[in-house]
Parts: structure tokens; sequence; C-alpha cells
């Protein structure tokens, strides 16, 4: 992100911090402060296993969604190769589309300021939750926000919880709103797994925990939620030959 800010690229700019490689990126269709992968990448080139073959897909055919796509909807069948973004040039960033980062930088959603500002101020707010490895902090010893926000429809809002209208008619809410209104604040947890102290999303591991403690923790969390508020939370990471309880 530093280099595409750099170069004058525009659209990545409040996806500084995330940590990860290029290829990775398409899978999750990572995204941040109201930006997300999809809308620059142009294409994707990836290695098909089950048909051995290398294909090349438009952003279009990729299956974006929040936090998904085709790549992850079909978990061990491609392996993505390269990535071609499509950027446009300037020295403005994109308009600013998250509220949070908009009070950051002093300025109404919709405005548009220096990339390099954007950068930053995402860097800022990144590090005052820990979301920024730093080896001395354990709060920053986690695999980012671990439960994804969920979409509801819009009766099943928790009265008093944040909601943002989508075009399909349901209603995004706030994954950590629902944590912490469930009884599982900042700090929770026994031993090295534990929510962390800046970031109800994060579960950080403070030394010794195994990933056992970790999902034990995750699938504590999520039963809380479920049972307060009837609502399901799926998890961020890929969970790679387990799963949650």
């Amino acid at each position: 992100m530093a280099r595409a800010v750099a170069e004058g690229w525009v659209g990545v700019e409040a996806l500084a911090g995330i940590p990860g490689t290029v290829g990775a990126v398409p899978i999750q269709n990572v995204g941040a402060y109201g930006q997300e992968v999809a809308q620059t990448i142009a294409q994707v080139h990836a290695y098909d296993r089950l048909e051995r073959r290398h294909r090349t897909f438009a952003s279009a055919d990729c299956g974006f969604g929040y936090r998904t796509s085709l790549f992850k909807q079909t978990p061990g069948r491609y392996v993505v190769g390269a990535v071609t973004f499509r950027f446009r040039r300037g020295s403005l960033g994109a308009p600013i589309q998250y509220a949070e980062l908009a009070r950051r930088l002093g300025v109404e959603v919709g405005a548009r300021v220096p990339a390099g500002d954007v950068r930053a101020a995402v860097l800022a707010l990144r590090r005052s939750k820990g979301m920024v490895l730093d080896e001395t902090d354990h709060d920053t010893w986690s695999a980012g926000s671990f439960f994804m926000n969920p979409f509801v429809p819009p009766g099943a809002v928790p009265p008093g919880a944040p909601a943002f209208e989508q075009p399909d008619g349901r209603v995004k809410t706030s994954a950590a709103w629902l944590v912490e209104r469930a009884g599982f604040s900042r700090g929770y947890g026994t031993g090295d797994a534990r929510v962390s102290s800046k970031h109800t999303l994060a579960l950080t591991n403070r030394g010794g925990a195994s990933a056992a403690d970790l999902l034990a923790l995750a699938t504590e969390i999520r039963a809380g939620v479920l049972a307060r508020f009837g609502i399901e939370l799926q998890p961020e990471p890929v969970l790679v030959g387990c799963s949650l309880g």
C-alpha cells in the first residue's frame, strides 16, 4: 500500500496495515474502512486444480462479495498465481466511505483527501485497535477481526445495534456490538487465549495458547451471541482442518 500511495495509484490507501500477500487478497476480498480489493482488481490469474489448467478470471467472474469470492467458496480448487489491478492515478485518495475514518481526518463522508493522509490515518486507527503487528504488544498477536459483520433481515437487528441497509434488502450490523452486548468484553477469556484489550473482534494469543484454546474461545463467543440475539456469527479467518463447535 505504501508503494501504491507513492506511485499515485488510487483505491487501496484505506487498506494500509493489512498483512498478507497479493495472491491472498482476492480470496478473502480483503477490505477495510470502506474499501475492498474488488474495487481495483481487473483480473485474477489462477491454476485450476480440478481442470488442471491455468485460467484468467475477470473481476466480474470472481464472485466477489463481503469478505468472500469464488476462490473462497470453492476451497482447495484454485491457486492464485497473479493479480492484475486497475488503479486510477492521482494524489487524492478515493472518496472516504467510512464514518470513523472521516472523523479521524476531520472531513465529511464522501470527501477526498491526499492518499498519504488516508494511509497515515488508517495506520493510526489500526494501531489504536492492536491491528498492526508489534512483537511487544500481545494485543496484536491475532488473526485480525475473527468474526464477520452479519447480514440479517431488517427485523432481526437488535434495538440499538448499528444498522446499514443493503441493496438486497438485508441489513448489515456490527459483530463487535453483538459480542460486547453478549457479555464478552475486551480482555475476556482465561489463560493465554483472550479477547484483545483494544478491539472486541480480535482473539489473541497472549503467548502460550493453542489453536484449540482459541477455537474454544471463539465457540463460546459465537454461542453466547446466538443465545442472546439469535444471530450466528461466522468466522472471517479460513479454518483449515478444524471448525467451531
